[in-house]
C-alpha cells in the first residue's frame, strides 16, 4: 500500500475513533481560531472561558468567519449549519469530562495557564492529553504543573488560524510517542501542516520569526529611514516590512515574547530593539494596529501610513546604509537563528526548518526556506557574508559554529 494511502487510512481510522471531539480553553484570537479549524473539519468542539458570555463572543467570531466563507461560496449553507452545530460554549470544566484532546489557548502567563490546565486535567480522559498553544513558555515548564506530564504537548498555531497552514508541535521532556502520534493525527485531520520540534524557550518558529521585526527596530534605532527598512523587507520577498509585521503582531506581544525569552533563555541578550519596544509600548502607548497606533498610523477609512513621530526619538542618520545591507540583515539574522536551532536539535530536520519558515512566518517563498537559502547561496559564501555583516553591524551576525564546520568540510544542509 503506498505511503500516502496508508496516511489517509490512518487519518480516517482516527476520525472514527474517540478522538472526534476536543475542548478549547480560551475563546480569544487563537482560541476561537482553533475551534473554527476543528469544527469545520468535523470535530465536536467545547469552547471554555471564564464566563459563558465571553465564550459566546468567540462563537460569534466563528459565525462571522463562516458567513464570510458562505458569501464567497467557499462552503454551502449545510456546511455552515453543520459546523455551528458542532460547537458548544461553557465556563464549566466538568463539561470536559472524558475529552481526549484539550487545547489551552489563553494569555501568555504561566500562572493563568497553570490554573486552566490543572483544572482541565481533573476531567479529561485518563489517556487523553492537554496541549498548549503557547509561543514562548517551555512545554516542560507547563507540563511540570500537571500530574501526567507525559500527556502534555505543545500545539503552536499561527494567526489567523483559519488561513495559516502551519502547526508547530513541541515535544516536552516527558512527552510520550503516543501523545505525539495523536497530536500529529489531529493536526492532519484539521488540514494543517505539522512540523515537530523539541522543547526550548521560544521553540523554533518564535525564536526565528522574532528576529525579523527586531532587526527592523534595531535599524530604526540606528537612524535608518523607516521607508527604506519597509521597502527592503518587501524587496527581500517578505509579505510586508518588519515594522508593519510588528504592528500586525502587536508590539506589546513582541515585548512579552522578549520577556519570556530573556526569562527562560539565559543566552538571550538584550538589544537595541528592546529599547524601541519599551519606548513604543510603555512611553508612547503605540502598540500596533489593534490600538490604531504603532509604527504606522491607521486613519479610519484610509490607507495606513508610516508614523513620523518616532524620528523625534530616533533621528534619521545623515549617512544611510546600502539597501543590499538592509535586505541581507533582515534575511541573515533569521537564518543565523534557524541554524542555531538546528545545531541545538530544537528543529531536527532541514525539511521542517524550511517548511516552518515559509508557512510559519512568511520567509521568502522563492528561496525554498531558511536553510535552502544557504545551500543556494553557497555555504562558504554565506559564511563569508556573515563575517562581513558582523564586522559592520555587530557580533549577532557572527557565523554559527555549525556553519563554520560545514564551510570547512564543504557540506550542505540536506
Amino acid at each position: 500500500m503506498p505511503p500516502k494511502t496508508k496516511e489517509i487510512n490512518k487519518i480516517n481510522q482516527s476520525k472514527d475513533s474517540k478522538n472526534n471531539s476536543i475542548g478549547v480553553l480560551g475563546s480569544g484570537l487563537m482560541g476561537h481560531g482553533i475551534a473554527y479549524a476543528a469544527a469545520i473539519s468535523g470535530f465536536k468542539v467545547i469552547i471554555l472561558d471564564l464566563t459563558k458570555e465571553i465564550a459566546n463572543k468567540g462563537l460569534e467570531k466563528i459565525h462571522t468567519l463562516l458567513e464570510k466563507n458562505l458569501k464567497n461560496n467557499l462552503i454551502t449553507k449545510q456546511k455552515f449549519h453543520d459546523t455551528i452545530s458542532l460547537i458548544t460554549t461553557t465556563n464549566n470544566y466538568e463539561k470536559l469530562e472524558n475529552q481526549n484532546i484539550v487545547i489551552e489557548a489563553i494569555f501568555e502567563d504561566l500562572e493563568i495557564k497553570t490554573k486552566a490546565i490543572t483544572a482541565a486535567e481533573k476531567f479529561i480522559s485518563p489517556d487523553g492529553f492537554i496541549a498548549s498553544n503557547t509561543s514562548t513558555i517551555p512545554i516542560s515548564v507547563l507540563a511540570s504543573k500537571i500530574k501526567k506530564p507525559e500527556n502534555f504537548i505543545g500545539l503552536h498555531f499561527f494567526s489567523p488560524v483559519n488561513r495559516m497552514k502551519l502547526v508547530e508541535i513541541i515535544k516536552g521532556a516527558d512527552t510520550t510517542s503516543n501523545t505525539l502520534n495523536i497530536a500529529l493525527d489531529f493536526v492532519l485531520q484539521i488540514n494543517k501542516t505539522p512540523i515537530v520540534v523539541n522543547d526550548n524557550p521560544g521553540f523554533y518558529t518564535t525564536r526565528v520569526f522574532a528576529k525579523y521585526p527586531c532587526e527592523g527596530m534595531a535599524m530604526l534605532s540606528e537612524g535608518i529611514k523607516a521607508t527604506s527598512i519597509e521597502n527592503a523587507g518587501k524587496k527581500a520577498g517578505y509579505p510586508i516590512g518588519p515594522l508593519a509585521v510588528s504592528d500586525e503582531v502587536n508590539i506589546g506581544l513582541i515585548g512579552r515574547i522578549r520577556e519570556q525569552m530573556l526569562k527562560y533563555d539565559k543566552n538571550n541578550l538584550k538589544g537595541t530593539w528592546d529599547n524601541v519596544i519599551d519606548l513604543m509600548v510603555t512611553k508612547l502607548k503605540r502598540k500596533g494596529r489593534s490600538s490604531d497606533a504603532g509604527f504606522y498610523e491607521y486613519p479610519k477609512g484610509e490607507k495606513k501610513y508610516i508614523w513620523q513621530g518616532f524620528e523625534e526619538y530616533f533621528p534619521v542618520a545623515t549617512k544611510q546604509i546600502p539597501e543590499t545591507d538592509i535586505i541581507d540583515r533582515l534575511i541573515c539574522i533569521q537564518i543565523i537563528e534557524a541554524i542555531h536551532c538546528y545545531e541545538k536539535n530544537i528543529i531536527t530536520t532541514v525539511h521542517d526548518a524550511n517548511i516552518g519558515s515559509v508557512l510559519g512566518w512568511g520567509f521568502p517563498k522563492s528561496t525554498g526556506g531558511v536553510l535552502q537559502f544557504v545551500n543556494d547561496y553557497g555555504v562558504v559564501q554565506f559564511r563569508d557574508r556573515l563575517i562581513q555583516l558582523a564586522h559592520q553591524y555587530g557580533d549577532r551576525f557572527k557565523p554559527p559554529i555549525l556553519l563554520n564546520k560545514m564551510a570547512e568540510n564543504k557540506k550542505m544542509f540536506n
